[in-house]
């Protein structure tokens, strides 16, 4: 049963009609055999003795019998194909669908241990496997268990002993199946294992190609993609030689059966303790039930192979979201109160208490490492404080429902991510029911709009997958229109200048000082000019809070910040010797 959880990711009522469809044409399958042994028992005893008359009436009911129940186990087979194929897609539809669902109110931390090759792999090819375990495995499992199981409860009524002869190589073969059952599952975890890595590493070539090819990294030179090649090819073969042989053996006990029959049957007619008849009824039914048992033996492995990817995907599915039932507060102030918060046991937050007042521009700036985007996630709620805690509105946002904080808040991110689709509908996602007026608008104020029109087709161009086909700049311009036209009362901009030039870093700096009007906006910044006019600066190092204010005060303050400014203003005149031009250099 827990199996069949696994291979259903964790829904095994959606395999109920399907199993009690296919155990019924497994039944139905068995009648027309026992009307053909009842067909050979009529004519033996017309021929064995020439004064009895054929019994006209038990042959056309053998006969009828066997027509009829032909016709009902098509049916039944029809209407097993039908339940178990639509069943298990319908289960794997459903499951990929709650899967990526759930992923999604994870915290981010859990997808971060996570690489997107290993999610990838479950989401694709571990629905796969449990797709294959339920429509082509389940069905071979359920024909090798019931079949023999109803056949030999049968013929224990017509001649026990021959009954017992025919499955006395079934227990030695479970013996042999649950002796290794341990191993087998330590060879199919190792196995797993390899097939996951192999795909990471396919997904870490693929997406590395610029610098392959930057650097000559020829593939015969990409050791990490060859070395996990060559061991999911080791631990394959070790899989298929290392169970293959204890198989084999549980299968030869098993089709021993068939003999242990033939030698029972002969001795027990030479006694005359059997008739022909029954002798002949045992070797019938017996090659129509060895030959299940031996196929459900060798898909076993498949099937508990299959039921570990199930399993993987339930592993995930019981994993916690992020959960919450208040909504959030009427007022947009955001304050941290003695936050710490670690990456497993790197401290990046160190008791931090700080302000962000609603209508106020407050911009985070620091050296690399030192929390300024841990600070706009943990306001996100992209993962909760280990200690202490962040409030908006006065309320502790760990009792907030993540979907109704998400809503109020805009966020746009120094790696900009565009999906395979239309501009338009990029700019969109910020809000769905907008107008193509209100996109453009969005657009014009955010600078993109005039690079949007120079596409092939406009806002109906579609950008590559990643945004591929757009620029760095161009990216960042549509992510920061996308923000604004969700129109948040918070929003949260890490390094959203980045990737501009000084043109449209100046008219996004106007764009966003009419957003500031009435919202609560975070800015994380490494080009000091671009805060000088933030309402207060919070200078971040090592995880503290070192000092904050406005720029003139902190200036004058003579610390980490006024440092950095000093260091940036002697780079701005930075000149590339051998020429008379300058070149800033962006922190």
């Amino acid at each position: 049963m827990e199996r069949l959880r696994h291979i259903t990711a964790g829904r095994p009522e959606t395999m109920r009609r399907p199993i009690v469809w296919t155990a019924l044409a497994n039944i139905d399958n068995m009648i027309p055999f026992a009307c053909l042994s009842a067909a050979v028992s009529i004519l033996y005893a017309y021929y064995a003795d020439p004064h009895v008359p054929l019994n006209w009436q038990g042959m056309w009911l053998a006969w009828g019998g066997m027509a009829i129940f032909l016709v009902l186990v098509f049916a039944a087979e029809l209407m097993s194909y039908r339940s178990v194929y639509r069943g298990a897609y319908r289960a794997s539809a459903e499951g990929r669908t709650q899967l990526a669902e759930h992923v999604r109110k994870l915290p981010l931390g859990f997808l971060m241990k996570k690489n997107a090759g290993e999610l990838g792999q479950m989401m694709m090819n571990d629905f796969a496997q449990t797709e294959n375990a339920a429509t082509h495995i389940l069905p071979q499992l359920i024909s090798g268990a019931v079949v023999p199981l109803l056949a030999f409860a049968g013929l224990l009524f017509v001649d026990w002993r021959m009954a017992l002869a025919m499955m006395a190589g079934f227990p030695v073969a479970l013996l042999i199946l649950w002796g290794v059952s341990r191993l087998e599952r330590k060879l199919g975890q190792s196995h797993s294992a390899a097939r996951i890595d192999q795909s990471g590493r396919l997904q870490e070539y693929l997406l590395g190609m610029k610098v392959i090819k930057a650097y000559n990294l020829r593939g015969d030179n990409f050791t990490r993609l060859k070395r996990a090649y060559h061991h999911f090819m080791l631990e394959s073969i070790r899989l298929e030689g290392v169970l293959g042989p204890f198989f084999l053996v549980a299968i030869a006990f098993v089709e021993m059966g068939l003999s242990l029959i033939t030698m029972t049957g002969v001795y027990l007619m030479l006694d005359g303790a059997v008739t022909v008849p029954v002798f002949v009824m045992f070797l019938l039914i017996g090659t129509r039930i060895f030959d299940p048992m031996s196929v459900a033996i060798m898909r076993l492995p498949a099937f508990k192979y299959d039921a570990m990817a199930g399993e993987r995907i339930a592993g995930v599915l019981k994993e916690p979201v992020m959960t919450g039932e208040n909504g959030p507060a009427g007022s947009f102030h955001i304050r941290f109160d003695e936050v710490t918060f670690r990456y497993d046991k790197l401290v990046v937050l160190d008791r931090v208490t700080a302000e962000m007042k609603e209508g106020t521009l407050t911009a985070i700036v620091g050296l690399s490492g030192s929390g300024k985007s841990t600070m706009l996630r943990l306001i996100a709620r992209f993962y909760d404080p280990q200690q202490g805690s962040v409030r908006i509105g006065g309320g502790d946002i760990r009792e907030t429902d993540p979907e109704q904080l998400l809503k109020n808040i805009s966020m746009v991110f120094q790696d900009v991510y565009l999906f395979q689709d239309t501009v338009c509908n990029n700019i969109r996602y910020g809000r769905e029911d907008a107008t193509q007026e209100e996109i453009e608008a969005a657009a014009k104020e955010a600078c993109c709009h005039d690079f949007i029109m120079k596409l092939p087709q406009g806002y109906d161009s579609v950008v590559g997958e990643g945004g591929s086909t757009l620029s760095g700049g161009e990216k960042q311009r549509v992510s920061i229109a996308r923000a604004m036209l969700k129109n948040a009362p918070i929003l949260l901009l890490d390094e959203a200048a980045s990737s501009l030039d000084p043109e449209n870093e100046s008219e996004l700096q106007k764009a966003i000082g009419r957003l500031v009007q009435g919202r609560t906006v975070i800015m994380i910044a490494h080009r000091l000019r671009t805060v000088v006019k933030a309402d207060n600066i919070i200078v971040l190092d090592r995880g503290r809070i070192a000092e904050q204010g406005r720029h003139e005060e902190l200036l004058g303050g003579r610390g980490l910040y006024a440092r950095l400014w000093e260091l940036q203003t002697r780079a701005s005149g930075w000149k590339i010797p051998g020429t008379s031009g300058t070149k800033e250099v962006l922190q």
